[in-house]
């Protein structure tokens, strides 16, 4: 691991943290973004999760405010936004992923609203797509929560969860709970920080007001759709292991292998009559995943 910054400072308002895995072609407007943003003092982390296209190269030579970690090897998205946590100095954090450009005014808008709503702990941002569409960003259930019985009554508030990709958080509140859990390589952190959120007492919050476009999905984008969809699955049962009964999953995984296994039959019995059979495949292998992982 590398440090190449001093991290003596004065506080700021808010500490925000990137974790970067091979996106020197975006994370460049990224932080030009960052830096744009007015109206609050803030601390810019980024930890590099050993790139290999001259992403920490990039960053030495455009952002030398920036302090940076480079990572010698891949530690995830949830080890390496704790790897930051001592260092934030800020009353919040914001949590923010490489492949996202933010509106000046986010960030403002986003320390307004937590100052505002001391019940909320953690709040998301309304998040859009390169297009202006508005992108998915907000959940209102956790996975296989329809199966629970009462593992997750009276929790407070009704968002569920929103989108790692932007989101601000309550530093102390943070640190205490001890950040992302470890467990989580990159999918299913978010989903499982909520819940232990609302665990304490707070509410998840979400700011329409407050605005980032994001590519999303580049982590990911020279993986296989099965490896994608392996890994993401994988991820849901860690997060059903650590807050759903046994018998909740025995439920869940039930449904699982039903679903998955009537979908593996439809698709291999009309695959010869897809329009586009790529898109057909990458489905049956989403459904294989399933199953498997439900079988285990």
């Amino acid at each position: 691991m590398e440090n190449t910054v001093n991290f003596k400072r004065e506080q700021p308002n808010l500490s925000i943290i990137v974790v970067s895995y091979n996106t020197a072609d975006l994370i460049g407007n990224c932080l030009k973004s960052v830096f744009a943003a007015s109206n609050i003092t803030k601390e810019i982390f980024v930890v590099d999760n050993a790139s290999t296209d001259g992403s920490v190269t990039l960053i030495k030579k455009n952002f030398p405010a920036v302090y940076l970690i480079a990572n010698m090897e891949n530690r995830g998205f949830a080890a390496a936004n704790n790897q930051m946590l001592p260092q934030c100095k800020g009353k919040y954090i914001f949590f923010l992923n490489p492949d996202t450009e933010v509106v000046p005014d986010t960030f403002s808008k986003a320390i307004s609203f937590m100052d505002a709503n001391s019940h909320i702990g953690l709040a998301g941002t309304k998040i859009i797509n390169p297009d202006g569409t508005l992108q998915w960003s907000v959940s209102y259930k956790y996975p296989g929560q329809k199966h629970t019985t009462n593992e997750l009554s009276e929790l407070p508030g009704n968002i569920a969860c929103v989108l790692g990709a932007s989101m601000i958080a309550r530093s102390e509140l943070v640190k205490k709970i001890g950040g992302f859990d470890e467990d989580f390589f990159l999918y299913g952190e978010d989903q499982d920080l909520c819940l232990r959120i609302r665990k304490l007492g707070y509410e998840i919050g979400y700011i329409d007001s407050a605005t980032v476009v994001h590519l999303g999905g580049q982590s990911e984008k020279n993986s296989l759709s099965s490896e994608v969809w392996k890994k993401k699955i994988r991820a849901e049962y860690i997060f059903y292991r650590k807050h759903y009964l046994p018998k909740t999953i025995k439920r869940i995984s039930r449904a699982n292998i039903i679903k998955a296994w009537w979908r593996i039959i439809t698709l291999k019995l009309f695959m010869p009559l897809a329009k586009d059979k790529t898109i057909a495949r990458e489905k049956l292998g989403k459904y294989q995943v399933i199953y498997h992982e439900a079988k285990k």
